[in-house]
């Protein structure tokens, strides 16, 4: 004896043994594919489309053209991903009715609807946690799943931090140092549309080296000053590329870190400001590998809940020959920052979709269109150090709305000592 349909659907729902979860969303999604698609088709109506469709049937364009949407999948899993929730469809199919949709059509389409329902309730829980298993799944499915979530984690905390910016701008730049087996380290920082949300909340950026090595760490501005000496960063700062008047920083050594502290400029959507300066680290990373499997590192820290983080790695054409950066990301809520080369952190690597892109060589490529004048930038620091822009590989991971609390790693296989 063959099984009712609803008894067919009921199994589908039901997480048995022997059955993977996956193959349970996909025959749902095919069940709700093929009968709501019936549905559709014998609306009575001249044209087709989400417009004509919500006219017919007195629904919400939105719903109509979600709907339709995920009927033009061809994979079932992605129909399960893009359809409408349970409530909704069920109005639908009420409306359906309504319209003159014949009976055994609709209801046929409201059992796949309540297995549907079943599949979410009794399985993942919700349509969000569903939603979160199908992006492991679908590539397209689990872009915008990340996009989504990011965007309500900036949002959130944000509000609870009392503070964001539009732009967290990173660059890196390495260059063969003062000591044959020594690299220079520069960095751009940039704050675009940094506000405070509440008053008198605090704003601290940072720069770090993770590993204590001889020399000590000696950061200073790129006219040679040494941060230590700042009762602010004046030195350091960038006037020409920050807002008018430069916001007002503190510095602070604590050993191998810098704290960069802002100064109150107010609160709310008119004290946003931008910051831009420049950290110079003469001979700060070893040239050359160390050992087998280590790796040279830098990274960026979001520290600054942002809308963008844009991470720039501008490279000597004599540091890396050959070699092109790895992309990690880390969670660093327990452990704090981490070492690429410490596998004990392996465990706390984020799996996201960002990746890192190639700019091509020379200073005109590195171009950011996020921070204002960013080729004049970008040229003055390479003129003011003296150093060849022409002979810089560029590499750019840029992250919308990257996760606050997370460290962005570029990685590179260094080569043996001559």
């Amino acid at each position: 004896m063959n099984p009712s349909p609803e008894h067919a659907l009921q199994s589908i729902a039901d997480p048995l043994p022997g059955i993977g979860f996956e193959t349970q969303v996909a025959e749902v999604g095919e069940q709700l594919g093929r009968s709501l698609t019936r549905v559709v088709e014998l609306v009575p109506t001249r044209r087709r489309g989400p417009i004509a469709l919500a006219a017919s049937l007195g629904v919400d364009k939105v719903l109509a053209s979600r709907l339709l949407k995920a009927l033009r999948q061809r994979e079932p899993i992605a129909i399960a991903h893009q359809v409408p929730g349970p409530e909704p469809l069920r109005r639908l199919l009420r409306s359906a009715t309504a319209a003159g949709v014949a009976t055994g059509v609709v209801e046929e389409a409201g059992e796949a609807v309540d297995a549907f329902e079943r599949l979410i309730r009794e399985t993942v829980g919700d349509r969000s946690s569903l939603d979160a298993l199908i992006s492991g799944w679908l590539p397209e499915a689990r872009s915008e799943f990340e996009l989504r979530r990011k965007q309500a984690a900036f949002k959130a905390m944000s509000e609870l931090k009392g503070v964001a910016c539009d732009t967290n701008y990173a660059c890196s730049i390495l260059a063969p140092g003062t000591q044959a087996r020594r690299l220079d380290l520069v960095w751009v920082f940039g704050s675009i549309g940094l506000r405070r949300l509440r008053p008198s909340v605090p704003v601290k950026f940072t720069s770090r080296r993770i590993a204590a090595a001889d020399p000590p760490r000696h950061p200073s501005s790129i006219g040679g000053e040494p941060v230590d000496v700042h009762e602010g960063i004046a030195g350091l700062r960038l006037d020409d590329y920050c807002s008018t008047p430069p916001p007002v920083v503190r510095a602070q050594r604590m050993g191998e870190v810098v704290h960069y502290m802002l100064a109150d400029h107010g609160f709310g959507p008119r004290s946003g400001v931008d910051l831009v300066f420049a950290e110079v680290n003469r001979d700060e990373i070893d040239r050359y590998r160390v050992h087998a499997d280590r790796r040279t590192y830098v990274f960026a820290e979001v520290s600054i809940p942002a809308r963008t983080l844009v991470f720039d790695i501008l490279v000597h054409e004599d540091v890396f020959p050959g070699s092109a950066p790895d992309l990690t990301i880390y969670d660093t809520v327990l452990e704090g920052v981490a070492s690429v080369n410490d596998r004990s952190r392996d465990a706390d690597r984020l799996d996201m979709l960002e990746r890192i892109e190639p700019l091509g060589r020379g200073a005109a490529r590195f171009r950011c269109t996020e921070v204002p004048r960013s080729p004049d930038l970008i040229e003055e620091v390479f003129r003011r150090l003296d150093w060849d822009g022409d002979r810089f590989a560029g590499w750019r991971c840029r992250i919308d709305y990257p996760v606050y609390g997370s460290q962005v790693v570029a990685s590179f296989e260094p080569p043996m000592a001559p």
